[in-house]
């Protein structure tokens, strides 16, 4: 009996310690990718037009991302109280291989973009993060590049 608790035992050490099996999908996110970021600026560009956003006025813009899920959330600083009164959200779960990051959007207030994939192109210097990728949703209309710098939020 002695011998069948220890078998036991080493048999359930050993499966809790095994590497992840295929069908277990773990992000290969690297500990720089997660934190909290504030977006600082971003720029996208429709056709031949380019807008560039400047996130530190009149609003603000947060995306927390852990292991194997992001999150963002926006609204402006007036307290809904102007004509600059806006707030957005989303989140998801992504996946990370070097550096091409994809996010699966799986809740959004703007809820036809729910559901849609998103590759973007990362990459970390310091405490900045540079995003940049395609968004493209053609039954909306919706067919831009979009590069947004954030900042570690400390």
């Amino acid at each position: 009996m002695k011998h069948l608790v220890c078998a036991l035992s080493l048999a359930a050490i050993t499966l809790a310690c095994s590497p992840p099996t295929q069908n277990e999908q773990v992000p290969e996110a690297g500990p720089s990718l997660v934190g909290t970021w504030k977006l600082i600026s971003g720029t996208t560009i429709r056709g031949n037009d380019t807008t560039i956003t400047d996130y530190t006025r009149n609003q603000e813009f947060i995306k927390i991302i852990n292991k194997t899920h992001f999150s963002f959330i926006s609204h402006d600083l007036n307290k809904g109280q102007d004509s600059t009164a806006m707030f957005s959200a989303g989140a998801g779960k992504y996946t990370l291989n070097d550096d091409t990051y994809i996010e699966q959007l799986d809740y959004f207030n703007h809820r036809d973009w729910e559901g849609h994939q998103f590759e973007f192109t990362v990459s970390i210097e310091q405490d900045t993060l540079i995003q940049t990728g395609l968004e493209a949703i053609p039954e909306l209309g919706v067919d831009q590049t979009i590069i947004e710098k954030y900042v570690r939020v400390k």
